[in-house]
C-alpha cells in the first residue's frame, strides 16, 4: 500500500488537478462508484495533465500504461465532487511515473481522500509502436510542474 497523504499534503504538493463529474452510470449495485471506473478518472486526468502541462503531441509521441497501482480509501458516491490531483514523481529513459490522488467533497461537504494511484507510463513512437526516450522538453515541464505548490 502506498503512503496515505493528508488533505493538506495533497493540496500543497500537487499543482495540477482536474475536477471529475460522477455519472450515474459510474455507480454500481453497492451505490458507490465501481472500482474499475477509477481507472477512467485517472486516465482522464493523465490526458489533461500531459496536454496542458507538457503540450504533448500524442499523434507523434504516444504513451502507454505499463503499470497502475491503486489504493482505495473511501467510496465515492453519486453526489460527491471528486477532483484528481496529479504530478510526475520520476522520469526515466523511456518511462515516467505519475502520482494521482482523488480528493474531494462528499455530499455532506466533508473533504476526503477517496483513492491514490501510481502509474508508470512508457513513451512510444506512434509509427513503430516501440518505446522511445521521454523528450527532454516534456521531462523538464513535468519536473517543473511537480515542484510548484498549489
Amino acid at each position: 500500500m502506498m503512503k496515505k497523504m493528508t488533505i493538506g499534503e495533497v493540496k500543497s504538493s500537487f499543482s495540477f488537478f482536474v475536477p471529475i463529474q460522477v455519472r450515474y452510470s459510474d455507480i454500481d449495485g453497492y451505490l458507490h462508484v465501481n472500482n474499475g471506473i477509477y481507472f477512467n478518472y485517472f486516465e482522464h486526468a493523465r490526458a489533461a495533465y500531459l496536454y496542458k502541462v507538457c503540450d504533448w503531441d500524442i499523434m507523434t509521441l504516444g504513451t502507454v500504461v505499463a503499470n497502475v497501482n491503486i489504493d482505495y480509501f473511501t467510496p465515492i458516491h453519486a453526489h460527491d465532487s471528486p477532483v484528481v490531483y496529479i504530478k510526475c514523481t520520476h522520469v526515466g529513459n523511456s518511462s515516467f511515473v505519475l502520482e494521482q490522488v482523488v480528493l474531494g467533497q462528499t455530499h455532506d461537504g466533508e473533504e476526503k481522500i477517496f483513492a491514490k494511484a501510481s502509474t508508470t507510463m512508457v513513451c512510444i513512437d506512434m509509427k513503430t509502436m516501440k518505446p522511445v526516450p521521454v523528450p527532454k522538453e516534456y521531462a523538464s515541464k513535468m519536473k517543473n510542474s511537480s515542484s510548484v505548490a498549489g
